[in-house]
């Protein structure tokens, strides 16, 4: 297995993230992230990438897209054994992308707000969060992804040892990100369920 070279880390939870990126930069990782939590590695003098320079194209569209692009979906999908993925990243210029740590759009916590309007519902449901989980996950063979900050140290003792996690570890973590998009889907759900199409103003 060959040693995390780039993370990304894109966090609504920042809890813990200087401490775990900071540890990621001292062991040689490059750091790609976004928006506020790119600001907040930032301000606590972390070195990032943000990731509309690792692919050349702006975040567009209010922040909807950003991350949906080739450059970031290949580097985390591209399985490092198979030798036609690998001569297709050659050729497109594909970067492997070893760590994955994101978490989601606070949906539940919006829709708690008994003035929550079905707009403000809607643009709080993640799209990129899950997508980027749900890849890293699907490639645990290759992949670390993080949903939980409970989880950081272990990654970084492991990477420390051997300059990877094992193949269990990865496998757990893949796990927790089916277990968290699975409850995030069913809230979305379950919320949107219970709207009345015939009233809601959203429709007038």
């Amino acid at each position: 297995m060959k040693k995390v070279e780039r993370a990304l880390i894109s966090l609504t939870d920042k809890s813990g993230i200087e401490g775990f990126a900071g540890a990621l930069t001292e062991l040689g990782v490059e750091i790609l992230s976004t928006g506020g939590t790119a600001k907040k590695m930032r301000d606590n003098g972390i070195a990032v990438t943000d990731v509309s320079e690792f692919t050349g194209f702006p975040e567009m569209l209010d922040g909807r897209v950003k991350t949906l692009h080739p450059l970031v979906h290949g580097g985390i999908l591209n399985q490092r054994a198979n030798v036609d993925h690998q001569q297709q990243c050659a050729k497109y210029g594909i970067k492997d992308i070893d760590i994955v740590a994101v978490n989601l759009y606070a949906f539940e916590k919006t829709v708690a707000d008994p003035d929550c309007t079905l707009a403000d519902a809607i643009e709080n449901i993640d799209i990129g969060g899950p997508t980027l989980l749900r890849a890293a996950a699907k490639n645990f063979q290759d992949v670390t992804v993080i949903v939980d900050p409970a989880d950081y140290e272990q990654v970084l003792t492991e990477i420390r040892a051997d300059g990877n996690t094992t193949l269990k570890t990865r496998f757990r973590l893949a796990v927790k990100v089916f277990e968290l998009t699975s409850t995030y889907d069913t809230a979305i759900a379950g919320w949107l369920n219970k709207v009345d199409v015939e009233s809601n103003p959203f429709f007038r």
